[in-house]
C-alpha cells in the first residue's frame, strides 16, 4: 500500500505548496464576497483541490469570512476544502483507480455547492470587515524565495499536518487486510444503505485526513463493503466531526452549522447509493481484488525509492516534533504559558502563532502541538492573548 501510494502522495505534496506559495488568501477572500451562486460555486471550485483537513481548514474559512467572505461562500469552502485535495486525489488514484479519483472531487463540489446555497437563502446579510481581520499577503517575494517556501510547506508542514493520520490510515488498513477475515462484511455489504448509515455514525465523529482515511475505505471494500459506502467514508470522515461542528456554530450560528453537517450527510449518501445502483460495479472495483489484496503488487524501484522518501519525511516530522516537545521554556516574569484547545494540525499552529505575534508587546511565541501550550514572551496582556487565540478560531482553557 505505501509503494502505491507513495509516488502520489509526494506528487500532491508538491502541487500543494506550489499553490500555498503562489496563491494568496487575500485573494481568495477578495473573490468569495456575496451569496449569489456564482460565488458558491467559485469558493467550492477553490476548496476542492487544497490540501486542508478539516482543522486546518477553519482557521482559513474564519480568516477570510472575517476579510469579507459570505456565509455561503464560507460554508461552500469548508464542506469542499476537507473532503479532498491535490495530494488526497493522487493518493485516491494510486489506491482506489480513476472512477473514485473523479467521483470523489466531483462529490466534494457539488456537496459544497448544495451547502453553500441553502447557507447564502438563510443568511442574505452580506458581512464585509475591514481592518484587523484583512489578510496580509505573506507570500516571499522572488521565484526563489517562492520555490523554497513550496517545498519546505509541501514537504515539512505539510508532511507535518497529516503525517500522524496517513501512518495510522495505512497501519489500520493494514490490520484490516491481514486479520479481518474476508467475509466479514458480506452482511452489510448485500445492504448498502445499511452500511452507509453504519459508517456515517463512525466517521462523524471521528477524524481521519482525506488522505489517511483512503487506505481504511480500500481495505473495508476489500472485506465486502460497497464502492459506495467506501465513498461515503472518503467524504464524510475528513469533512464532518464534532470540533469542527462547535467552532462553525460558533462562529456562524448552529443553523449553518446544522446545514453544514446536513449537506455532508446527504451528499455522501446520495453519491454512495448512485454508485452502487447505477453505476457498473467493474468501474469501481480494486485492482487490488484481482489478485486478492495486495500481495501481487510488483516491486517498483522508483515506487520504493519514493516510499523511502516519504517515511525520511515523516521520521524528520515526527523528531521535530518530539524534540520539541521535550525542549521546556522557561516561564518568568516576562514570559506566560498558555492551554489552547482545538490544536490537530501544523496548520491550527501555524494560525495560533501568528494571532498571537499580533498582540502588542509580545516578543516571541513558541506555540507546542504536542502539548496544545504556547508560551509567550513580552510585556503583554493576558486578555488580548486570549482574545487573539479566540479570533485565529480556537480557545484558551486553564
Amino acid at each position: 500500500m505505501l509503494n502505491e501510494m507513495s509516488p502520489y502522495i509526494l506528487l500532491g505534496f508538491l502541487i500543494a505548496g506550489l499553490m500555498h506559495a503562489y496563491v494568496s488568501r487575500k485573494t481568495l477572500a477578495r473573490h468569495l464576497s456575496g451569496n449569489d451562486w456564482r460565488t458558491v460555486i467559485k469558493s467550492a471550485l477553490i476548496g476542492v483541490p487544497l490540501p486542508l483537513c478539516s482543522c486546518g481548514v477553519l482557521p482559513t474559512a474564519i480568516a477570510m469570512k472575517r476579510s469579507g467572505a459570505s456565509k455561503g461562500a464560507t460554508a461552500s469552502f469548508l464542506i469542499a476544502t476537507p473532503q479532498t485535495g491535490v495530494d488526497s486525489i493522487s493518493a485516491t488514484w494510486s489506491l482506489l483507480g480513476p472512477a473514485f479519483a473523479i467521483v470523489r472531487p466531483l462529490a466534494a463540489l457539488t456537496t459544497a455547492v448544495f451547502g453553500g446555497l441553502v447557507v447564502g437563502r438563510t443568511d442574505k446579510a452580506v458581512e464585509t470587515v475591514e481592518g484587523e481581520y484583512m489578510l496580509a499577503d505573506e507570500r516571499p517575494q522572488g521565484w526563489a524565495a517562492r520555490l523554497g517556501a513550496a517545498l519546505r510547506y509541501g514537504f515539512v508542514d505539510l508532511v507535518g499536518s497529516i503525517g500522524g493520520w496517513l501512518v495510522a490510515g495505512l497501519i489500520i488498513a493494514a490490520l484490516i487486510t491481514v486479520y479481518v477475515p474476508d467475509d466479514f462484511f458480506e452482511i452489510l455489504g448485500n445492504k448498502p444503505f445499511l452500511s452507509m448509515i453504519a459508517v456515517l455514525i463512525i466517521a462523524i465523529p471521528m477524524y481521519v485526513c482525506a488522505t489517511g482515511s483512503i487506505p481504511i475505505a480500500m481495505s473495508l471494500m476489500l472485506k465486502g463493503l460497497s464502492p459506495g459506502t467506501a465513498l461515503v467514508l472518503l467524504m464524510a470522515g475528513p469533512a464532518a466531526n464534532f470540533a469542527s461542528f462547535t467552532l462553525i456554530s460558533r462562529e456562524m450560528g448552529r443553523k449553518s452549522a446544522t446545514i453544514y453537517l446536513a449537506a455532508i450527510v446527504v451528499g455522501a449518501m446520495a453519491f454512495g447509493l448512485m454508485i452502487d445502483y447505477l453505476v457498473p460495479l467493474e468501474w469501481f472495483r480494486l485492482k487490488a481484488m484481482a489478485g486478492h489484496g495486495c500481495h501481487s503488487a510488483e516491486f517498483s524501484p522508483f515506487a520504493t525509492l519514493c516510499s523511502i522518501l516519504l517515511v525520511a519525511l515523516l521520521i524528520y516530522s515526527f523528531a521535530k516534533r518530539y524534540i520539541k516537545f521535550n525542549n521546556k521554556t522557561q516561564v518568568g516574569d516576562m514570559t506566560k504559558e498558555y492551554v489552547i484547545k482545538g490544536m490537530n494540525c501544523a496548520h491550527c499552529q501555524a494560525a495560533v502563532t501568528k494571532s498571537i505575534s499580533s498582540v502588542p508587546g509580545v516578543e516571541s511565541v513558541d506555540v507546542n502541538l504536542s502539548t496544545k501550550k504556547a508560551v509567550v514572551t513580552g510585556e503583554h496582556n493576558a486578555d488580548d492573548v486570549v482574545k487573539a487565540v479566540a479570533e485565529a478560531g480556537f480557545e484558551v482553557v486553564g
